[in-house]
């Protein structure tokens, strides 16, 4: 099985999900690519954070659409942007309409996560506003539901896993419940396409 894991951050928080989804599939025999999305516009001047995450993610490609074609499944995460995804995810989902006319996009197993500064930030709609556009695709959209007890320990997001950024990292420990989203997202691709 084929995923790619597809992401957008601007200090980290959602390049440190990436790599636990990458983790947690290759331990289920996955081939994995792990790409950032194109980011639009940079502050002229980064703070600390934007700078550490500039040099952490300096070797990771960016993603083509071809990375969404070649997966079976797809797993994306994004900061909240006022209770959407941030403009350089829809970006690069926008840039699927040539694969999407083609009917390459259609039955792929996908998931999201999304982070956000404060608990109340937009992360549950920013989820649904990935999946909002997936639908248009035809994709197979696996959201955690209450499928597991780590849910609950984190505040019971039915949709994707969702994370307060700090600067030291999360608010709560959401690292088992990325993995089990993502295990359930394989377990699914798995057996759609074997």
């Amino acid at each position: 099985m084929k995923l790619s894991v597809i992401f957008s951050s601007g200090t980290g928080h959602n390049l440190t999900i990436a790599k636990w989804v990458e983790d947690e599939a290759k331990k289920h025999d996955v081939e994995v690519r792990v790409r950032k999305v194109a980011e639009l516009a940079l502050p002229a001047e980064l703070n600390p954070g934007q700078q550490k995450y500039q040099e952490d993610s300096k070797d990771i490609p960016e993603a083509t659409p071809e990375d969404f074609v070649w997966a079976d499944a797809v797993i994306f995460s994004t900061p909240a942007r006022y209770g959407i995804m941030t403009a350089a995810m829809k970006n690069y989902l926008e840039s699927l309409v040539g694969a999407w006319s083609e009917g390459t996009t259609i039955d792929k197993v996908v998931s999201a996560f999304a982070t956000a500064q404060n608990r109340n930030g937009g992360q549950e709609m920013t989820v649904r506003s990935i999946y909002t556009s997936m639908m248009h695709h035809g994709a197979i959209i696996v959201p955690p539901g209450y499928t597991n007890e780590v849910q609950f320990a984190i505040g019971g997001n039915p949709y994707g896993v969702s994370g307060t950024a700090t600067r030291e990292g999360f608010e709560s420990d959401i690292e088992e419940a990325v993995r089990h989203q993502a295990r359930r997202t394989i377990e699914i691709a798995k057996k759609i396409h074997g």
